[in-house]
């Protein structure tokens, strides 16, 4: 009885061709994560602005400077997310050096980005808002704002601490181009719901 690796003509044919969707359980339970966390995300945004949309007395504290504030810290999150794209580039090509070189521009810009975060919360508490309490007006503002700005810090503080390990793992040999991978895309996640909490939170109540 022939092998059934062998082919009529004498060749050696593998049993089974691999799965073109196949994906790697890596990169599957990344996409996972970012699913479920798109819906704790999208809960938390409608709910903000289901709150700001009934709230007839919503306050609107933001000066100019806070919004120039915002937009340099969109500038540098787009930046980042630009640079971590190179290192994966780097990663993929196995150039070790390039790829954790543009992996730790990532991170200082993203340490730069969350003490700006910061900065802006000091400001937003020097002016009396906390959890349940602002000076203008309904207490929501201060519960929704922290809400939505700290599950975004959260998520970039988190990710600051995926960069340094993987970097420095991937720098060692010990982690390859699938992790320096996977850290881009929790990286492009936080970029694109940033792009959803700026017109959200501060645009439209610039506009209105």
């Amino acid at each position: 009885m022939s092998h059934p690796d062998v082919a009529l003509g004498g060749h050696h044919a593998p049993a089974m061709e691999p799965s073109p969707f196949a994906i790697p359980a890596i990169k599957l339970a990344m996409w996972l994560f970012i699913i479920s966390d798109i819906m704790t995300f999208a809960a938390c945004l409608v709910a903000y602005g289901f709150l700001r949309n009934a709230t007839p007395n919503w306050p609107r504290p933001y000066h100019s400077s806070t919004i120039i504030s915002v937009l340099v810290m969109t500038v540098i999150l787009v930046t980042s997310s630009l640079i971590m794209l190179m290192a994966v580039r780097a990663a993929r090509a196995g150039d070790r050096a390039n790829a954790f070189r543009w992996t730790m521009v990532t991170l200082a810009l993203g340490i730069l980005f969350a003490i700006l975060h910061v900065r802006e919360w000091f400001g937003m508490i020097g002016q009396g808002v906390t959890l349940s309490t602002n000076p203008w007006g309904t207490g929501l503002f201060g519960g929704a704002y922290f809400s939505v700005t700290g599950m975004e810090l959260l998520h970039v503080i988190a990710a600051l601490i995926a960069l340094l390990i993987i970097g420095l793992g991937y720098k060692s040999g010990r982690y390859g181009a699938a992790h320096v991978e996977n850290c881009n895309l929790f990286w492009q996640f936080i970029n694109i719901v940033w792009m959803f909490v700026v017109p959200l939170v501060y645009l439209m109540d610039i506009a209105s």
